[in-house]
């Protein structure tokens, strides 16, 4: 019996080994095939020939420097000068920084590292370290210039529009404008703006300031400045959290209660647990989103609008979950208490809240801290919260540094929240 049963072992053990080679070569086989065809299917190559490396270096320098315009209108001649092209960064006509000498309708402009530029009679002329001189003039027809050898990648022209990149600087001509643009480390007027009075202090001349019984005064000007709206950033935030925590509280509450109807153990009705658990596939299966757009339709733009689809889509994750915490409570509690006399509510209170409590709130507090991101995306559909401030400087294709300080405060934001939700986590379950 032994020897006709060895190559039945033989048999089976070559099988096995035929199954583990092919899941071993198979696997990576089908892992590579998708890949290759991710690659032709999303067009990876197109999408390294279409991106604008230009582009992306102007989005980074932009975002933790800053730029004053030097701007001539082509059509009168005028010569304005702005920090980042704002008009409330505008420096009063006939003024403009140090670097900056105007004479009527001309400017003498110091871009830096050994650059000059001249803007006189419609034309600039910039003159580089090296004595090279670069040449420009808006035209009807287009654009007019005489460039000297220079790096490819520092420059983009066409018919319609001249982009040199400089050092420290950047030169836009177009049929309509001439446009210097000279980069400064830092965000500008973050603290003040140019019609404060603080604005341009040092910090040495700030403390005496404030010591004197200005610090009211800064701080007024600081919270209403007029570019980077601190207050009404502040506002925004707050705005996002209450969405978050609005939408989190109302689908705990109203799923609680949903949650016994759709348990095993509590209810017997087979039909109206298999209804309400449908329920709660239909409604967290639509993502969040969805729901935003569906009830901006509906109800409008708001922060509302975006805490009721926070509470829809949570009311059947909340609903599925807390469900199945009841199916897993400890049926001797209930009974323990079911013993003494207690009617259905008090077996409840008593003998199932202690039970799931401490892993409901565990799930609350953390889709709390989830929810609290998921807003920020919400509020810009819906327009609230610092979504729709992250959105508009997104638009403007030109406020990147706006962009970073957005996405800086989201993040101290997201840091906040998590370690309060675990703060009150370590509280109210474990006691401390």
């Amino acid at each position: 019996m032994t020897d006709v049963a060895h190559p039945d072992l033989r048999l089976q053990a070559e099988r096995l080994f035929t199954r583990k080679r092919m899941i071993s070569f198979g696997l990576p086989a089908m892992v590579l095939a998708y890949l290759i065809y991710i690659f032709g299917a999303f067009d990876v190559a197109g999408l390294a020939q279409r991106a604008r490396l230009d582009n992306a270096r102007i989005i980074l320098s932009d975002s933790w420097s800053y730029k004053t315009h030097v701007t001539m209108d082509a059509r009168s001649g005028n010569i304005a000068v702005a920090i980042e092209g704002e008009v409330k960064g505008a420096y009063l006509a006939g003024t403009a920084p140090g670097w900056v000498a105007l004479d009527g309708q001309a400017a003498e402009v110091d871009l830096g590292r050994g650059q000059t530029a001249m803007i006189r009679d419609g034309a600039i002329r910039i003159t580089l370290p090296e004595g090279e001189v670069i040449e420009a003039r808006p035209m009807r027809q287009g654009v007019e210039a005489t460039l000297p050898p220079l790096d490819p990648a520092r420059v983009n022209q066409t018919d319609q529009r001249l982009v040199v990149y400089l050092d420290g600087a950047r030169l836009t001509v177009t049929r309509t404008k001439i446009e210097l643009f000279r980069y400064f480390l830092g965000w500008e007027m973050f603290w003040f703006s140019l019609d404060s009075r603080f604005h341009g202090m040092t910090f040495g001349e700030l403390a005496q300031a404030a010591v004197g019984g200005e610090l009211p005064a800064m701080a007024r000007d600081f919270w209403n400045n007029r570019v980077w709206r601190h207050g009404d950033v502040v506002w925004a935030l707050g705005e996002t959290v209450l969405m978050a925590f609005f939408g989190t509280l109302g689908a705990a509450l109203i799923s609680l209660p949903l949650a016994f109807l759709s348990a095993r153990n509590f209810t017997p009705a087979w039909a109206v647990r298999f209804g309400l658990r449908r329920v709660f596939d239909f409604v967290r299966g639509v993502d969040a989103l969805i729901w935003t757009i569906v009830l901006a339709r509906a109800f409008g733009p708001g922060p509302m609008t975006g805490a009721l689809a926070i509470l829809i889509t949570d009311s059947g994750s909340f609903g599925k979950m807390f469900s199945e915490a009841l199916e897993n409570t400890d049926k001797k509690q209930v009974e323990g208490i079911r013993s003494t006399g207690a009617n259905a509510v008090q077996r409840y209170r008593f003998g199932v809240i202690p039970q799931v409590m401490p892993v409901l709130l565990s799930q609350v507090l953390y889709y709390f801290e989830s929810n609290t991101r998921s807003a920020t995306v919400i509020g810009a559909i819906v327009g609230g919260g610092i979504g729709l401030f992250l959105t508009q400087a997104i638009n403007t294709q030109k406020d990147w540094e706006q962009v970073a300080y957005y996405i800086v405060l989201i993040v101290l934001m997201v840091m906040a929240m998590d370690s309060a939700s675990g703060w009150i986590r370590r509280k109210l379950i474990r006691g401390g």
